[in-house]
């Protein structure tokens, strides 16, 4: 049988342009031979090469590249290989693992069904992947649980062990506690007596009450009790706190019955149960109401039988001390005093409530509360529980009563009245037992909260009397404007407060009163124009340098006007003094050597001299 003749093709001119040679290409195979061909035989470069055909010059390089490492295979594209499903390429076991584990707890998802094949197989799959596996995964092999209810476990260890076994399997303890439907609480403690004790801490320990009290909380309450021996139970309860000792109110009240008979303090006498009362006065909110009351103190050893007064303005909400004072007497000046410190501090708040005291209710005291659109309100008479600062004079009784009848100097007093006020604000107070938010001290409370607040300025322009501080010199005299007025000399160099209010300037140290003066004001109502009838109280403080002989108030002068403008000093111009003279026109002479009649005396190591002008001798 003879052979098919081929069929004879058309004859076609060679050609080098490329728009022909696309033209007369069949396979796409061999249009990109035709591409390389002048670059890979002649040596041509891709770019010349990228121009005729339109290609980028990287993608010629690139196949140019390939052609020669693998020749016409090159060519040729490979088929990609198919991908398997990311599910069929996980192990079986795996995959049984998921879908047990979401038919053992339909409540699982899907990264914790990973986090727990991590912990079995050292590998994590992917979200997406579980959700595959769950979705055309295998048919689960259980179909119980493997572990009953907590509650159904009759042996202890077997229960315990169970939420150790679920752990260890990659369990999560919510998924624990919800699996076996037991508290949450009660896995984290299963576990951590497992990483305490190991298997013993899954048996069942014996119950073992700790020993709340020992010596040292005995000692601190003893402390308390010599301290201040009015506080009760509830109060010991706040003072151990703050040392950071905490006590049930029943375990400080056997430690009060155990301490009282140990140091010979009798046990305070309760007041007779009271009716529980509406307060007119109630806070809903913070600097709704201020209260304002002055307490007196009658026990005290400072050698004078007057009592100390302490004069103390609180916040109603928070029940929060926000200024107070202690002071020998009780008058507009010491209660303008700490409202000033209220206000500067705190702000202004709503309202203020006070009995009927004079003080409270004075001219001074009215304008201020109008100026600042403070409500003043009185409770009624004789119903003092209207106020609340009346129990706090109560808690102050017990806190600080018994070190005030100890205290022998004011400085004392001064330190006993800080400690109280850190002491009560720190504290818990029993207002705020019932508060769900944590805050049971009235520090806690108030917290960063104020009331209206006024620059300094405008305090000073409202109350109308101005706050200035002044330093005492070494003789205890201050300068206030253009008068020197005497103060105290056994607080050289201290700084001192001085009041100026309608009439009368009043110098402080420390809340304690060292003079008083009777003034008359300038109209800009700031200089003094005459200063009068001065008034010195006695102090505690002593001056370190004795006197020859003491002086009484009418041996002395406390005050006087200084000049307003101190005179300029002008340089001395003695007449006949010459300017210097050469060294060769020098005299010696009587006049120049003798200091009696000039009145200068030449300096032993200088060899000029002064001289004197005869005809001007006599003049001078």
């Amino acid at each position: 049988m003879s052979p098919v003749p081929r069929r004879r093709r058309e004859r076609r001119a060679r050609t080098h342009e490329w728009q022909e040679i696309q033209q007369q290409t069949l396979w796409p195979e061999q249009e990109v031979y035709e591409r390389l061909r002048p670059i890979v035989l002649f040596g041509e470069t891709a770019a010349s090469r990228a121009k005729e055909t339109g290609v980028s010059e990287r993608t010629l390089h690139y196949q140019a590249d390939l052609f020669e490492r693998y020749g016409m295979v090159s060519l040729f594209p490979k088929a990609p290989a198919p991908t398997p499903d990311p599910g069929q390429r996980l192990p079986s076991e795996m995959r049984q693992l998921i879908v047990d584990l979401k038919a053992e707890y339909p409540a699982f998802r899907p990264h914790e069904m990973a986090r727990i094949c991590y912990v079995r197989f050292g590998r994590k799959p992917s979200d997406h992947t579980v959700k595959r596996i769950l979705a055309d995964g295998p048919k689960p092999s259980v179909t119980t649980r493997r572990y009953p209810p907590y509650a159904e476990i009759a042996d202890p260890y077997q229960r315990r062990r169970a939420i150790v076994d679920l752990h260890a399997q990659g369990w999560s303890n919510t998924n624990i506690a919800a699996y076996l439907q037991t508290p949450r609480h009660r896995v984290y403690e299963v576990l951590t007596r497992w990483a305490k004790l190991g298997h013993a801490g899954l048996d069942d320990l014996p119950q073992q009450h700790p020993r709340k009290t020992g010596i040292r909380e005995i000692h601190e309450v003893g402390k308390l009790v010599v301290d201040s021996p009015e506080l009760g139970a509830y109060r010991v309860r706040a003072a151990l706190e703050q040392i950071g000792i905490h006590l049930s109110q029943a375990t400080c009240g056997r430690l009060l019955a155990l301490n009282r008979p140990l140091y010979g303090v009798a046990q305070p006498k309760g007041g007779a149960p009271r009716q529980r009362k509406e307060m007119p006065f109630r806070a809903s909110r913070r600097h709704e109401w201020w209260s304002v009351d002055v307490r007196y103190i009658e026990e005290h050893q400072l050698g004078f039988p007057e009592p100390l007064y302490m004069i103390s303005i609180l916040e109603n909400y928070s029940r929060a001390i926000l200024a107070s004072k202690i002071s020998r007497t009780q008058n507009r000046w010491d209660y303008l005093e700490v409202l000033f410190a209220a206000l500067s501090t705190a702000g202004a708040p709503s309202g203020i409530v006070s009995d009927g005291g004079g003080i409270f209710s004075c001219n001074q005291a009215m304008d201020v509360y109008a100026a600042l659109g403070i409500t003043k309100e009185r409770i009624e008479k004789r119903q003092a529980w209207q106020n609340y600062i009346e129990s706090h004079f109560n808690i102050a009784r017990k806190m600080a009563d018994a070190r005030f009848a100890r205290a022998t100097s004011w400085e004392e007093v001064l330190a006993i009245h800080r400690r109280f006020l850190r002491d009560y604000n720190l504290q818990r107070h029993w207002a705020h037992e019932a508060r769900e938010d944590g805050c049971h001290s009235p520090v806690e409370v108030l917290d960063w909260h104020k009331g209206t607040m006024y620059p300094a300025s405008v305090l000073d322009r409202i109350l109308f009397a101005t706050r200035y501080t002044r330093h005492l010199d070494t003789h205890g005299l201050l300068r206030f404007h253009h008068w020197k007025l005497y103060a105290e000399r056994g607080l050289p160099k201290a700084p001192v407060t001085v009041w100026v209010y309608e009439g009368s300037l009043k110098v402080e140290y420390q809340a304690v009163t060292l003079a008083t003066y009777s003034v008359e004001v300038e109209d800009d109502h700031r200089h003094l124009r005459q200063v009068s009838t001065p008034r010195l109280v006695e102090t505690p403080f002593r001056s370190p340098q004795l006197t020859l002989w003491t002086l009484g108030p009418d041996d002395w002068v406390l005050y006087w006007r200084t000049p307003e403008q101190a005179p300029v000093r002008r340089k001395r111009r003695v007449p006949g003094i010459m300017q210097q003279l050469p060294l060769f026109d020098l005299q010696f002479s009587e006049q120049a050597v003798g200091a009696n009649e000039t009145g200068f005396a030449p300096h032993p190591r200088s060899h000029l001299h002064l001289v004197k002008r005869p005809s001007e001798t006599k003049e001078s």
